[in-house]
């Protein structure tokens, strides 16, 4: 039983969760924790948080794991083997992935929240609720910035996270979209974070109305007809969505597309959206299949649980 055991943590940049899974399914948890991350406290200081969580769910499962997935804010370099992009800031420059398999002392699977959002969905989450089988999905989470993830589904039924040569696969949120995006912290100018994002949208709604406001209160104006900033705002998400989301289809073509995030509550993005991007998509009778999440905010602790699932370590 113990070497059947799915060990996950989710590192994020406030908590710290650990799951333990009884089999590759949500519903069977043997034991799940949250502890917080005290990121404050520096880097050695939260590699003991996370070996920390270890041992809490050792002691409620009655044993050590042999493998453990984790999921990170940023990516683990392939070049390098250092965190990068993240925006628990200690972390990056670091070398996460050796230092936890030193300290853990067990082989160790790392990827970033948005691959591990898009192989929760695609095992665990929605995507099996409305596909006997995929050759691919992609996961999206589109909130505070954007990010993206690819699972390639195997002959024999295994979901395979693409991560790339570079460890980038997926990374949707940094392509090119439009110049009036602006800067984004990338160096680069007009990404598809700098426009889809909630922060992006708070920021187009500044410009044009003279006056902050979160997005929650931006949508709502928009739905009920009363601010024409808000209306110009949500009609460019759903315009430009359309544009960025029929570049993957156009090079994926996925079976299937996950949104998540908060932005990814905006109704209006599986209906006038996937009408939008169908403009842009190489078929003469597009198809798209934009799905809702399953899992909230548990995706990323599940799928770095999966990242170990069916792995000899």
């Amino acid at each position: 039983m113990a070497q059947n055991l799915i060990w996950g943590i989710d590192l994020g940049g406030t908590k710290v969760e650990g799951v333990v899974l009884r089999s590759p399914d949500a519903n069977d948890v043997a034991a799940r924790l949250r502890i917080d991350t005290e990121a404050d406290k520096g880097y050695e200081h939260v590699l003991g948080q996370i070996s920390r969580l270890c041992s809490e769910l050792a002691a409620i499962v009655g044993t050590q794991p042999h493998q453990i997935g984790i999921g990170t804010p940023g990516s683990i370099s392939p070049t390098t083997g250092l965190m990068r992009n993240s925006n628990t800031l200690c972390l990056n420059g670091k070398p996460l992935h050796k230092d936890l398999e030193n300290l853990l002392q067990i082989p160790v699977h790392i990827a970033n929240d948005a691959n591990c959002f898009a192989l929760a969905e695609a095992t665990l989450g929605i995507v099996p609720e409305k596909l006997s089988r995929f050759e691919s999905v992609f996961g999206v989470i589109m909130g505070t910035g954007v990010g993206g993830g690819v699972v390639f589904g195997t002959p024999s039924g295994e979901a395979l996270l693409i991560n790339g040569k570079q460890g980038i696969g997926g990374e949707w949120g940094h392509n090119f979209l439009d110049e009036s995006g602006g800067a984004c912290y990338c160096g680069k100018t007009g990404c598809v974070e700098t426009i889809l994002s909630g922060t992006g949208l708070q920021k187009y709604y500044a410009q044009i109305s003279g006056r902050k406001d979160s997005l929650k209160a931006i949508y709502q104006r928009y739905k009920e007809g009363t601010d024409p900033h808000a209306t110009a705002t949500i009609d460019r998400l759903i315009y430009f969505f359309g544009k960025a989301i029929a570049n993957i289809v156009n090079i994926l073509d996925p079976d299937a597309i996950i949104l998540g995030g908060g932005v990814g509550n905006i109704a209006e993005l599986y209906t006038l959206g996937a009408l939008e991007a169908k403009k842009y998509i190489f078929n003469n009778n597009p198809e798209i299949l934009l799905l809702r999440p399953k899992l909230g905010d548990s995706a990323g602790v599940f799928g770095a649980a999966m990242l170990s699932f069916g792995n000899k370590g």
